[in-house]
């Protein structure tokens, strides 16, 4: 009987384990350049004594979809999506470097490009900074130019180079923050081959309906798992009624 409560009770648990994967994943759907976390159950053989048959079952991250998500026309200049393979550096709050796929840049009242979370984008030489401006623009190499205030377009000057990296999926980790890092702590060369499509914004790259899915699939099961337990419950208490009257 304990074994059986010990089966069902694991399974409920990485049960969970799943389903909170799965739901970090659908609530990121609608997040610039989110990439989905990969879960997946697995066997382990269970270590000690006894028989070498005895195997349950985890669950467990294992990676992200590197896959891009479609791309969203919004006609704003300062809107930006990484054309292929590839990131943008931006600075993180600890003052690292890191990098994602947000391109919702925009400029705050001191002059620093950021994205949407807030971070600081990075240029050729540290945080990028944009001078006081009528009108800016970001062309497809991640050059970002300005036309001064009361100046005409002739006098379009560039004032920086957004950092775009191209390091290989495999060596990227996610932060707790949501943005990637080189696994040892590195940081990434300046690839001249990432391009940038301006005007549009690159979405999840979460399925939502199949995140749905996936959720009510899970659910279902730890619901049948919970029952299990009940039933274990249940008939380790007839066992001890019958064990009294004998």
């Amino acid at each position: 009987m304990d074994k059986y409560l010990y089966v069902a009770m694991s399974g409920a648990k990485e049960t969970l384990r799943a389903q909170a994967v799965n739901s970090h994943n659908l609530a990121n759907a609608g997040t610039t350049g989110f990439r989905a976390d990969l879960a997946a159950f697995q066997t382990r053989m269970v270590e000690g004594t006894g028989h070498a048959s005895r195997a349950y079952a985890t669950n467990a991250t294992v990676g992200w979809n590197a896959s891009s998500g479609a791309l969203l026309a919004t006609g704003r200049d300062l809107d930006v999506a990484v054309h292929g393979e590839g990131w943008i550096a931006v600075q993180a709050a600890d003052g690292s470097e890191a990098y994602t796929r947000a391109g919702d840049l925009r400029v705050d009242t001191t002059g620093l490009l950021r994205n949407g979370a807030g971070d600081v984008v990075l240029g050729d030489g540290g945080p990028l900074t944009v001078p006081p401006h009528s009108s800016v623009t970001v062309a497809a190499d991640g050059s970002v130019s300005i036309v001064p205030i009361g100046q005409g377009p002739e006098t379009t000057a560039i004032v920086g180079r957004i950092k775009l990296v191209n390091p290989a999926p495999e060596t990227l980790v996610r932060g707790s923050d949501g943005l990637f890092r080189l696994q040892d702590g590195a940081t990434a060369p300046a690839d001249a081959a990432v391009q940038l499509a301006s005007g549009v914004l690159e979405s999840s790259n979460v399925n939502a309906a199949s995140a749905m899915v996936e959720m009510i699939e899970l659910a279902r099961r730890f619901e049948l798992q919970v029952k299990a337990i009940r039933t274990a419950q249940e008939d380790g208490a007839a066992a001890a009624r019958l064990l009294r009257m004998g």
